[in-house]
């Protein structure tokens, strides 16, 4: 293929360029580079390869700071500056937002930015033939890592244990999958994919946890917003260590009233700061996991706030008063069609979304404001530095 001109960032993590056939996409280049490409395959219309050679290197590149970046599909930016990538994700949630919301984004886009290395509390490692560690880039192939630089320091010793452990003959061959999860001072081993389907003794854990400093088999409690939380082992909680609390506030930020609701609640990360400021809260969750950390956290915290284990837009149908604050927090999916229904129909006064895909946030704040809301605001929360993920909160008012 032709030289290109690496146009800019586009969300997923790739640089885009165009061509006389169209768009092309590439990735761990920087705006403005001239690259050689190979390996180029046509889907869904677009042009996706690797660079072969950069042969106008971008004046912002840098050394990476971990050696397998590239081949490891863990990060994606580490060949930028942190500032650079900031703005870069910005401009992107912008442009995302703009397209899908066919609605103008507000002038100024807040960031809430922290740590950009050593922040995450969980990470999943891959087992392979003779390696531990993430899988390649566009590939199953996995690559072995022995320490990862966005990972907390609890994460990489757990894993520099769990490789070591692995050399004893006693250890299960059947894993695939496992991950850990560190409140800093115990680290929870998860066990995600096993060959055949095939369980693991509680006596591995057992004899794991005298390997592990501090290893925790089944749950951990997680200090943050001045709140303890449990979070089980199947449970989802926030994955950057610096950003829980800066996260919160800003999805808080002017909630207001009597009564809250806090849909796809999770563990109750939100409910339980939000129960401190609001009359009554109503946590939402349907995963049965999180739904009971959320109603043993609610209870351990003695706030004013209910748990309710269902999908969100049960509860919603189920409602003929409208609440004075709406959190929601859904999945990558977004809120869908039913639930942006539902709040369509009850109308509260103030409707904040917590979202890690700007595409479907855009999709649904663009419905939500063709029914009588106003965007008041839009932060990019950067969760997750050195790869194209981010965080945004939305935040609308009943105009």
């Amino acid at each position: 293929m032709d030289q290109v001109k690496i146009e800019k960032w586009v969300y997923g993590g790739a640089g885009l360029a165009r061509t006389a056939e169209g768009v092309v996409l590439a990735p761990f280049v920087m705006p403005g580079e001239v690259v050689k490409l190979e390996g180029a395959r046509r889907r869904a219309g677009v042009t996706e390869a690797r660079a072969a050679e950069i042969v106008e290197k971008s004046p912002e590149r840098i050394e990476p700071a971990c050696a397998l970046f590239g081949r490891c599909g863990g990060c994606h930016y580490q060949m930028a500056p942190y500032e650079f990538q900031i703005e870069a994700k910005a401009a992107i949630l912008r442009e995302v937002f703009e397209r899908v919301a066919k609605r103008k984004a507000p002038e100024e886009i807040r960031v809430v930015r922290g740590e950009p290395w050593g922040y995450r509390n969980r990470s999943q490692f891959h087992f392979g033939h003779h390696t531990l560690g993430y899988k390649m880039a566009g590939s199953d192939k996995v690559v072995d890592v022995e320490e990862c630089p966005i990972s907390a320091p609890a994460v990489n010793a757990a894993l520099k244990a769990l490789r070591a452990a692995r050399r004893d003959r006693r250890f299960p061959r059947f894993l695939k999958q496992v991950e850990l999860f560190t409140n800093g001072e115990r680290t929870m081993v998860n066990v995600l994919d096993t060959e055949q389907g095939r369980g693991v003794a509680r006596g591995f854990f057992e004899w794991l946890g005298e390997r592990i400093a501090g290893a925790a088999d089944g749950e951990l409690f997680y200090e943050a917003c001045g709140e303890r939380f449990r979070v089980s082992h199947r449970s989802f909680f926030q994955v950057n260590r610096f950003l829980i609390e800066p996260l919160v506030e800003c999805a808080l930020e002017g909630a207001e009233g009597e009564e809250a609701l806090d849909l796809y609640a999770g563990v109750g990360l939100f409910t339980v700061p939000l129960a401190r400021r609001m009359g009554r809260v109503t946590g939402v969750e349907s995963d049965g996991s999180a739904a009971r950390d959320l109603e043993f956290n609610l209870s351990a915290a003695g706030v004013a706030a209910q748990a309710r284990r269902m999908q969100a837009e049960q509860h919603l149908e189920g409602l003929t008063k409208r609440p004075d604050f709406v959190l929601a927090d859904p999945p990558r999916a977004g809120l869908g069609k039913r639930v942006v229904k539902e709040l369509a129909r009850l109308l509260p006064p103030r409707l904040h979304i917590v979202s890690c895909d700007p595409a479907t946030l855009a999709r649904d704040v663009g419905a939500l404001c063709g029914a009588g809301y106003d965007l008041e605001g839009l932060e990019l929360i950067d969760l997750f530095p050195q790869t194209y993920h981010m965080e945004s909160v939305a935040r609308l008012r009943l105009r």
